[in-house]
């Protein structure tokens, strides 16, 4: 493995060296060199699914590949193959020329291959250095954890790759584009030289995608060879070299970033053109759904997570809210829907108070809710479809019977959700564990929409959901609307909040800072509001 040994045994902790631009002769060299990646014939089978049939996949040295495809296409589970989180059932791995089977991440990082998650891995209430140094602690010789030295070669490992993080700092008060910075330097200092990034932009705004991008062409330059998997797009255009497709759990082509067009992708990924969250022209009526006032939430320590926020929405509109995660909208979120109880303000549903009221009587009183999470607070991931489908919404027909779950109405309601929603299973009996990610999050929102809500509060409807999905979604938004249902959506992607949203209000350390039309921004404009640099402009020139 080229640029040092990764992790060993004992206190002899090594890290990647950082790698100087090859001369021609160099370059002339790497050529013939073996691919950094070379995977073929990787099948991987699940009962009543082939998740990978036969992939071949090649990823050259010092290239960024990215790895496309809709959802339940097979790319997550590729990548666990790669990192040794799942075997293959058949098919051969080779890792700079060498073949290897993993049998955990543990081994595949001794192979100098790291994995940034979607979700971070990260311990909140650790440090910085705490949390690179999780599970591979370098010790000193009396027993003692070597935090000196570990801080020292952070500060190597940062400086080499223009990813300097203070290492005593909270995780739990960094931003999320800090956060994954943290995440991407504590793979580096493992000793990795191939990154697999799974959707690494999803949460990030346009400043910091533009700062990741800027990181990740550092990396490459000094010969890391990176994995990227993402739906959107313009990105993966942007950032790759090369871009391998995957349909229904096969290679259907490799091409150069180059070569194609975003609606090309498309095209190969799910046979339809780039879908836009372009909206067309709101039914707002004159009656407020959903009323918001004057709403203060603490948190744990008793501080404002929410401070005095107001906001209404009307039936037939989209109300969009912008924020960089961690500014409050969590709290918003879950004291509307009543998780939490708020310190003091009002919230109002179709001119009901429903300040101190249940979660059940919202829901019944017609909340509806894709929560933001799907795996933690919208799924039971070991229960069937068919029940999952029943959540929130277990005490109405066709789930119900008197005080009686009706079974057979829950599973006819389900079989509808999976025809309407293109929920894509073997059936409704399946646990929602097997499903994908968008295929789960495509069941959320078919259980939310066919329970036709009065209001729905939408936390990333199409986080994890490929390019045909997210037309499918943005189209049942756009339709409940002009039924005249009232929609208060939370999104990090920030062309969909522009394209889908009437209005749009910015929280901002747990305020709403700005009311803005999405009409005469750009997501980059949305974006300065969103970390405050707008707001700052604006004190300054007053």
């Amino acid at each position: 493995m080229k640029g040092g040994a990764g992790l060993v045994s004992g206190p002899a902790f090594v890290f990647p060296a950082r790698l100087v631009s090859p001369s021609p002769a160099s370059q002339e060299r790497h050529v013939a060199l073996s691919p950094a990646i070379e995977l073929i014939g990787i099948t991987k089978r699940f009962p009543g699914v082939i998740a990978n049939d036969s992939v071949n996949l090649t990823v050259e040295e010092g290239e960024i590949h990215a790895i496309c495809g809709e959802n339940g296409a097979g790319k997550s589970t590729l990548m666990k193959i790669l990192y040794g989180m799942q075997k293959a059932d058949e098919g051969v791995m080779k890792v700079n020329g060498q073949e290897v089977s993993f049998s955990s991440p543990t081994e595949a990082i001794a192979q100098g291959i790291g994995m940034v998650h979607q979700h971070f891995m990260l311990a909140d209430q650790m440090s910085v250095i705490e949390n690179v140094i999780l599970g591979s602690e370098p010790m000193k010789s009396a027993g003692r954890i070597d935090f000196e030295g570990a801080k020292a070669r952070l500060a190597e490992v940062g400086a080499a790759y223009g990813l300097s993080v203070n290492p005593d700092d909270l995780v739990d008060s960094l931003e999320v584009g800090e956060r994954q910075r943290v995440e991407i330097i504590k793979v580096l200092f493992r000793g990795a030289r191939i990154l697999i990034l799974d959707e690494p932009t999803a949460v990030l705004v346009p400043q910091e995608v533009e700062e990741l991008f800027k990181n990740l062409r550092e990396l490459k330059q000094d010969g890391a060879t990176i994995l990227f998997i993402d739906h959107k797009l313009e990105e993966v255009l942007d950032i790759s070299d090369s871009i391998t497709v995957i349909r229904k759990g096969k290679t259907v082509a490799t091409v150069k970033a180059s070569d194609v067009t975003a609606g090309d992708l498309a095209e190969l990924m799910v046979g339809s053109e780039l879908p836009s969250p372009t909206t067309t022209e709101a039914v707002v009526g004159g009656d407020v759904a959903l009323e918001v006032r004057n709403l203060t939430v603490l948190d744990e320590d008793e501080r404002p997570a929410v401070n005095d926020v107001s906001v209404a929405v009307h039936k037939g509109e989209i109300v969009g809210v912008a924020g960089i995660e961690g500014n409050g909208q969590t709290e918003l979120i879950n004291a509307i829907i009543g998780i939490d109880q708020p310190a003091s303000g009002q919230i109002t549903l179709l001119g009901e108070d429903i300040t101190s009221a249940s979660v059940r009587h919202r829901r019944e009183a017609g909340l509806g809710l894709v929560p933001q999470d799907r795996h933690s607070e919208g799924l039971l991931l070991d229960a069937p479809l068919w029940e999952n489908a029943a959540l929130g919404h277990q005490t109405k027909a066709p789930f119900a019977k008197g005080i009686w779950l009706d079974r057979p109405g829950a599973r006819g309601r389900t079989a509808e959700i999976r025809e309407e929603f293109d929920v894509r299973s073997p059936g409704v009996d399946v646990s929602a564990r097997a499903l994908s990610g968008g295929n789960q999050q495509k069941l959320i929102i078919g259980r939310e929409m066919s329970a036709k809500p009065e209001v729905l509060i939408a936390a990333h409807p199409t986080r994890g959901i490929d390019v045909g999905a997210q037309a499918d979604v943005w189209n049942d938004i756009r339709a409940a609307r002009a039924n005249g249902l009232a929609t208060l959506l939370f999104s990090a992607d920030l062309e969909e909040l522009i394209g889908l949203s009437d209005t749009i209000v910015v929280m901002f350390h747990g305020r709403l800072v700005a009311t803005l039309d999405p009409a005469e921004i750009d997501p980059r404009t949305l974006g300065s509001y969103m970390t405050g640099a707008a707001l700052a402009e604006t004190e300054g020139a007053a």
